[in-house]
Formats: structure tokens, C-alpha cells, sequence
């Protein structure tokens, strides 16, 4: 089985930096690909970042925060980074991390696709 657990949210002013984590536990974790998703309230999950190094190393963005988050990967601690600068009260939602078997393709912001999910980690950006 494998498993997931986000951590580093918290309350951030607009234009901060956070950093998320997604750690895991099991099996083969670089044969998954590591999505994180959010989800602001009222509003639909919504498929932001991915990460993959079977086949080859992907990274894919969200054109709502290209530019302003960078995802990471750290094999030997089977954990993934989400980096995220310049933040805005949009960015405010509960982010999850989720992994799908294979590399990042252009589905891999389909929640439907996830084999594995997080509990998520609250973003708050207000001043």
C-alpha cells in the first residue's frame, strides 16, 4: 500500500513563500508520478503540479501558478516539494498530494485518474 501525508501549510501574508511536503511510505515510489492538487472552498479540486522521473524527468504546471511554484523531488527521502512564492489570496485552499503509476502525461490533472491520496495541508494567504 502506499500512503501520503502532506505537511507545511499554514497562514501566509500575500506575496510569501511556503513550502509543502508530500512524504511517502511503500513500495517503488520513483515508478509513481506525485500530483498536488487543491481545493479552495466552493470551488472544484483542481490538478496544479507534477512531478516524474520513470522514463525519464517531468515536471508540469498549471498555468495558474507557472512561474510562481516549483515542484521538487527527493528520492532517497521518497518525498516531493512544493515551493511556492509570490503567493495570492487565490492560492488560499486545502492542497493535496496525490500519485498515479507512471509519468506525468497531459491527464495527470485529472483527479479522477489518482491512485493514491493525501488527507491535505490548509494554505491561508490573507493579510
Amino acid at each position: 500500500q502506499f500512503q501520503l501525508v502532506e505537511s507545511g501549510g499554514g497562514l501566509v501574508q500575500p506575496g510569501g513563500s511556503l513550502r509543502l511536503s508530500c512524504a511517502a511510505s511503500g513500495s517503488f515510489f520513483d515508478y509513481y508520478s506525485i500530483v498536488w492538487f487543491r481545493q479552495a472552498p466552493g470551488k472544484e479540486r483542481e490538478g496544479i503540479s507534477c512531478i516524474s522521473v520513470t522514463g525519464g524527468n517531468i515536471s508540469m504546471y498549471a498555468d495558474s501558478v507557472k512561474g510562481r511554484f516549483t515542484i521538487s523531488r527527493d528520492s532517497a527521502k521518497n518525498t516531493v516539494y512544493l515551493q511556492m512564492n509570490s503567493l495570492k489570496p487565490d492560492d488560499t485552499a486545502v492542497y493535496y498530494c496525490a500519485s498515479e503509476a507512471g509519468k506525468c502525461y497531459s491527464g495527470s490533472f485529472a483527479a479522477g485518474g489518482m491512485d493514491y491520496w493525501g488527507k491535505g495541508t490548509l494554505v491561508t494567504v490573507s493579510s
